[in-house]
């Protein structure tokens, strides 16, 4: 995975980069279109300290996408109207389709802990819900790069 190079002075650490990751509900992602250009979506999701996991829906333009070209990039960000608040994460790398298509419920050992942090964070730490319309994707991030404007004002 490839370091951030610029912007270092409000780079966040790996324990607040996770941290953030743990706690914020939603992402956007982008995929790459039949014609090159980006399709963006929101999207719940979670992390388990070393990737990113989506669980998404088989039938919609962002699979469809995922499927010719599994290169994708995330934002996760929060903030306000105050500049200084603003943090963020992007992700960029690849995306790998793990488990059945659509999930069922199959045992996977792979799943267990994204099944795990899923209904823990979206529904109350009961059991994680099969719908038969998602699947699960992982992204392994090539690239990560962050930002928390709040350490512009520790320095003055």
């Amino acid at each position: 995975m490839t370091g951030q190079r610029r912007g270092t002075a409000i780079a966040m650490t790996e324990p607040e980069r996770d941290a953030f990751l743990r706690t914020q509900p939603v992402c956007r992602v982008a995929t790459v279109g039949a014609g090159g250009h980006p399709h963006v979506s929101a999207l719940w999701f979670v992390w388990d300290g070393t990737a990113l996991w989506l669980n998404s829906l088989i039938r919609s333009q962002r699979w469809t996408d995922l499927d010719r070209d599994p290169r994708l990039s995330v934002i996760v960000d929060d903030g306000g109207s105050d500049f200084t608040r603003l943090r963020g994460v992007e992700l960029r790398g690849l995306v790998e389709v793990v488990g059945e298509t659509p999930r069922k419920g199959a045992p996977v050992d792979e799943l267990r802990e994204p099944e795990r942090l899923f209904a823990d964070k979206y529904a109350g730490g009961r059991d994680f819900p099969y719908d038969g319309r998602h699947a699960w994707l992982r992204v392994t991030a090539e690239k990560v790069v962050s930002w928390d404007f709040s350490k512009l004002r520790r320095d003055r």
